[in-house]
């Protein structure tokens, strides 16, 4: 049972160090700025939702793209249920110590 609570405490640690990484003083010294963040185009009217590829195929996505795209999300999304994790994960440490 103590390998699952180590394996929890472990993944909490791992997601809330994803959750705080900054994006323009970490991941944007490093190369690492989501596809939205690195096109600043000044007519943002202009822009094209559909694929441009055509009957190109379906291109492939790197790994460095889908890492950008899942510390985005995790920052996104996991922000209101991590604060109530960590929140109760800090009472159970001073309760049951």
């Amino acid at each position: 049972m103590a390998l699952f609570g180590t394996i929890f405490y472990v993944s909490l640690l791992i997601i809330n160090a994803i959750a705080i990484l900054n994006e323009e003083r970490f991941l944007a010294r490093i190369g690492w700025v989501s596809a939205s963040r690195q096109v600043r185009d000044p007519n943002p009217g202009y822009q094209q939702s559909y694929d441009q590829n055509g009957f190109a195929g379906p291109q492939e996505i790197g790994v460095k793209a889908r890492l950008i795209d899942l510390i985005s999300a995790v920052r996104t999304l996991m922000r209101i249920p991590l604060i109530a994790v960590n929140t109760l994960v800090i009472m159970y440490a001073l309760v049951w110590g």
